[in-house]
């Protein structure tokens, strides 16, 4: 099966704890690890004020994820998280860079 890289963002309640906040990573590492993805790297971004508030947000907790995984992946996290109370907004980006390509 083909993999293709990914690019997670997720934003979290500005309230949310650090324990909460390793509990969801763990959780979505978990997932995209049981539907076949690779290559895990979470960053934490922090706490940033958004641009614009959010569902009545003003700051949020960032999280991104890169991986490698195959497009029913996505949307299954992607339902993992739209389901989350803790999640205000998440967005997955499929990374076209030049070593996806076949020259």
């Amino acid at each position: 099966m083909n993999l293709n890289k990914y690019e997670t963002i997720y934003i979290l309640k500005p309230n949310i704890t650090e324990s909460e906040n390793l509990n969801l990573v763990n959780k979505y590492k978990s997932l995209i690890k049981k539907y076949g993805g690779d290559n895990i790297l979470v960053q934490h971004k922090g706490r940033r004020h958004l641009n614009y508030n959010i569902k009545s947000y003003y700051d949020g907790i960032y999280v991104q994820i890169n991986y490698h995984a195959g497009s029913n992946l996505v949307k299954i996290l992607e339902k993992a998280m739209r389901l989350s109370d803790s999640i205000i907004r998440y967005l997955t980006i499929k990374d076209n860079s030049i070593d996806n390509l076949n020259i």
